[in-house]
């Protein structure tokens, strides 16, 4: 019990400050993609034609975040020139058409539902669902509990029954076979519930695009009230998007 004392006096304090300091991620993060219209036309086209995704409309100039998987192929293809990656990790929207961007996108606080923040602004208790995901985004969530991001401390917790939860946070492509317990879960929950939609696979299908047996976009289910981009969304995609959205 004296080593473990010991040890966290010589440790000190290692819970992050955000969001009360800013955080500069690592100069490889790719975070919101950034359109330059000034680029030739030829190679506009090129980034679109390479992009796996097809989440580049080279002639509106805009990229679709929500299919986005965040390779980094255009970037490299047009050597920045008309695709570029900023570090910037806030990257959330209320509303699914604000994910097709030029690089800009609307204040998230500005969209927030008061009577939400009113509801849940002293506690925010979620149900975790990985509907056929990979568990890269799910491993990204549960990383919110390390002593590092502590959501705790915000009064958000993840619960294991969603009995005794305010809304689902959804993961992966929600196959055919998990559909049903999907609906049971979200059925479970007592109104007024909240839906979240984490990574490219719960808003668009992702890598699995246009397979029939998984579901292209949470939208299409249950109401989704935050769509979380990336693919995996950064641990601190999340917690800006739970703080900015609903505390």
């Amino acid at each position: 019990m004296l080593n473990t004392l010991k040890n966290r006096f010589e440790q000190g304090y290692r819970t992050t400050q955000y969001p009360r300091e800013k955080i500069e991620l690592w100069k490889r993060y790719r975070g919101r993609p950034q359109i330059h219209k000034d680029a030739p036309a030829d190679l506009a086209q090129a980034c679109a034609d390479a992009c796996p995704q097809d989440a580049i409309a080279a002639k509106k100039h805009v990229i679709d975040m929500g299919r986005c998987v965040f390779c980094g192929a255009c970037e490299r293809l047009s050597k920045g020139r008309y695709v570029s990656f900023t570090r910037d990790f806030e990257i959330s929207v209320s509303e699914k058409k604000h994910l097709v961007t030029d690089g800009s996108l609307p204040d998230l606080a500005a969209h927030a539902r008061q009577h939400f923040k009113k509801l849940f602004g002293r506690s925010l208790q979620l149900r975790q669902v990985s509907a056929a995901g990979c568990n890269a985004c799910e491993a990204d969530l549960n990383v919110l509990a390390t002593p590092f991001f502590d959501l705790a401390r915000f009064g958000i917790n993840f619960v294991a029954s969603p009995r005794h939860a305010d809304g689902i946070v959804v993961t992966g492509p929600i196959s055919r076979n998990m559909k049903t317990a999907l609906f049971q879960t979200y059925e479970a929950v007592p109104d007024p519930k909240i839906v979240v939609a984490v990574g490219s696979c719960a808003l668009t299908g992702g890598p699995f695009r246009g397979s029939p047996e998984i579901t292209e976009g949470m939208d299409s289910l249950l109401p989704v009230d935050l769509y979380n981009s990336g693919c995996p969304q950064h641990t601190l995609t999340n917690l800006h998007a739970l703080l900015t959205y609903f505390k």
